[in-house]
């Protein structure tokens, strides 16, 4: 069993710090690995549903509705498929 490693504040704090560019970099890895294998990727742009090919090319799909969905405060929504 291995042993377990301590940090303190400082370490944990400087750890932290790198999860932002950590995350960025995973989802560039995904984009780039979702037009490899499937040759398109569906994304927002600039409030429109647009298809993003490999060769760069971008289709418009439609519009999305810029309006915010209204919660009562402690509420739960859950998508029905």
């Amino acid at each position: 069993m291995k042993p377990s490693i301590v940090l303190d504040e400082s370490a944990m704090a400087a750890l932290e710090s790198h999860i932002p560019e950590l995350a960025e970099d995973a989802v560039r890895r995904a984009y780039l690995q979702a037009l490899t294998r499937e040759g398109r990727v569906i994304e927002a742009i600039e409030g429109n549903l647009v298809a993003t090919s490999a060769d760069g090319s971008r289709t418009f799909i439609r519009a999305l509705d810029n309006k915010p969905t209204r919660v009562p405060q402690g509420a739960r929504r859950v998508r029905k498929v």
